[in-house]
């Protein structure tokens, strides 16, 4: 082996010498052979050069540390260690809001102050096979009442932040990282692009790409070949953890601090909901001062989404961090609780779950990141061929995850939690239509039917609680999945912003009938005693100010059901079960400055 690399040696340049010692030194000589002498596949071997270079260089600390960290969770694995081993849960502190009420009105109008010192960071690395759908996930409609995809969604309600934020004063732009990975970046390049970046200067956003890591092919950390290809190193996705690192290498951090930003919000790419609940969650982070806070709703006892938990160790030390849900029962049955995870008084579990979305303070994030360099706590996750352990079923690879973060601080970071309810906060698409059909009843679908529904749950709910009379649900079944039906209401995040916004364009006595469809698409929309049965659309330019009253009744959109299988159909509709068949309605357009009244 030696000999026959030996020979190859005169290919490689000094830096790549240096990784093939290193290599060797770590017990990787598999990787050389089976090579032929020079002259023999020298364009592949350069071409493993380097990928090796790109592995060495896109992960914290190189192969080496990689390697030797492998061996080292791969050992754990196999031993069957508890990583909670000798921690205590216990619940932590955090703050639990109550959506319209004076409280959450406070928070929220804080939070809205505080956004002139955020920048944000959309985790979207993945495709929408999953789904059923051939696009990246971005590019999908959160609900196809205006057809308005997750990013165009988002981008818009960073912008409406940054025009609340800016009246009389100097408009500051809101910086956006998305980290997108080979099998996005294109698309999502393309994506911006085509659409003018939906309203955001090209510069407020920036492309991180996420590079995968390399497979391991057994206990001993041995780096796994592709099976047809021996130039070539498989790798797999290492997680959505690598966001920090990511951040920490481009500099980007310490541009938004030298620029006096303070907050550092991440999220990720399919929850239509979010934003309504972002404004009084920053809020919170401001008025408690919290180094990191974790947005969650209430969970069910045992249900499939981690629970935000306090761990104290025997010797003393303590952290606030997600613990998955199959770990926190028998955690909590091996610490003195025999019932282990069950509700409490209030019908949920006293373990609030996390949805990932995080808001960190800048400032301490950078000085943890200083120390780390990003690397996130890793864990691994093989599928053994059997009870000995000895082999896995196919390679494996080092995982880590963006809400880890917390389990490096110390016992002096200020750690907390807001608690949102989750008709407002959560409503995840990720489930194609044939696994959310098996979804034990009662518990959430997460699919693209429940994702665009919940939307419509969620406007109706807030105008209710503006003051509007809106009609009763109905249970409909859609691709096998039994969900709420509410008038299909949407607005533009410029609308609609915070709830003290939207009560202050709503007024009188205004009702909507169940079988209607309100698309709300500009700023200064004012809806005084309407009336709307059947499907009315506004759309006005910012400087158009339109008051809409009076009675609307026509034919309206009428919702189908589309059967999934249906090849006939689009996509994005066979995934969600439903479409509208637009009969009748009326639109109103503004597309000069002024004053206008709408009298239907």
């Amino acid at each position: 082996m030696a000999s026959s690399l030996g020979d190859n040696l005169n290919l490689l340049s000094p830096q790549q010498q240096e990784l093939v010692k290193m290599l060797l030194e770590n017990g990787q000589d598999h990787l050389f052979r089976d090579w032929p002498p020079p002259g023999v596949d020298d364009d592949h071997k350069k071409a493993f050069f380097d990928q090796l270079i790109l592995l060495n260089s896109s992960y914290p600390g190189g192969l080496e540390s990689y390697i030797k960290n492998a061996k080292q969770l791969l050992a754990d694995s196999k031993a069957g260690k508890n990583p909670f081993h000798g921690f205590t849960p216990s619940v932590p502190t955090g703050e639990t809001l109550t959506f319209g009420d004076e409280n959450y009105i406070n928070f929220e109008e804080t939070g809205v102050h505080e956004a002139r010192k955020a920048a944000f960071v959309l985790v979207a690395g993945g495709l929408g096979e999953r789904l059923g759908y051939s696009g990246i996930k971005l590019a999908l409609p959160a609900e196809t009442t205006t057809g308005t995809c997750f990013i165009q969604h988002y981008i818009e309600s960073i912008l409406a932040l940054q025009e609340a934020r800016s009246q009389g004063e100097s408009k500051a732009q809101i910086p956006l990282v998305i980290m997108t990975s080979d099998d996005t970046h294109g698309r999502t390049l393309e994506l911006l692009e085509s659409n003018s970046y939906f309203g955001m200067q090209p510069s407020q956003v920036a492309l991180l790409k996420q590079e995968k890591v390399a497979c391991l092919e057994d206990n001993d950390a041995r780096l796994a070949l592709e099976p047809q290809n021996k130039y070539k190193i498989q790798t797999k996705p290492h997680g959505h953890g690598d966001v920090h690192s990511l951040l920490y290498s481009s500099g980007i951090l310490k541009v938004w601090y030298d620029a006096g930003l303070k907050w550092v919000l991440f999220f990720q790419d399919t929850n239509g909901l979010l934003f309504k609940a972002i404004p009084a969650a920053l809020g919170v982070s401001a008025s408690k001062q919290y180094h990191v806070n974790s947005l969650a709703v209430p969970r069910k006892a045992k249900e499939a989404i981690g629970g935000i938990t306090k761990l104290t160790h025997s010797d003393g030390r303590s952290m606030v961090i997600n613990v998955e849900y199959n770990q926190l029962d028998p955690l909590l049955r091996a610490s003195g609780y025999p019932e282990g995870d069950v509700n409490c008084e209030t019908g949920y579990s006293p373990f609030p779950g996390n949805i990932n979305q995080l808001i960190l303070e800048l400032g301490p994030y950078m000085e943890e990141l200083s120390k780390t360099g990003g690397a996130i706590q890793e864990f691994v996750n093989p599928k053994y061929k059997d009870a000995s352990k000895t082999s896995f079923k196919s390679s494996t690879r080092l995982e880590c995850m963006m809400q880890d973060y917390p389990k490096t601080l110390p016992p002096s970071a200020r750690v907390g939690f807001t608690v949102m309810e989750a008709w407002l906060a959560y409503a995840p698409v990720k489930n194609n239509a044939e696994d959310a059909a098996k979804v034990p009843k009662g518990n959430p679908y997460h699919s693209a039917t429940s994702g665009e529904m919940a939307i419509y749950r969620a406007n109706s709910i807030i105008l209710r609680k503006a003051g509007v009379q809106v009609a009763d649900p109905v249970v409909q079944v859609f691709n096998g999945q039994e969900v709420e039906v509410w008038p299909r209401v949407t607005w533009k995040p410029k609308w609609g912003l915070t709830f003290s916004r939207i009560k202050s364009k709503v007024s009188g006595n205004c009702s909507i009938s169940l079988r209607s469809t309100l698309a709300i698409k500009g700023q200064h929309i004012f809806i005084e005693n309407l009336s709307l049965d059947g499907a009315l659309i506004i759309d006005a330019v910012d400087d158009a100010e339109v008051n809409v009253s009076g009675s609307v009744q026509n034919n309206g959109w009428i919702l189908e059901t589309v059967d999934y299988k249906d090849s006939t159909e689009p996509e994005v509709l066979r995934i969600r079960g439903f479409k509208f068949n637009k009969t009748e309605q009326l639109e109103a357009k503004y597309s000069e400055p002024g004053k206008f009244q709408l009298k239907a």
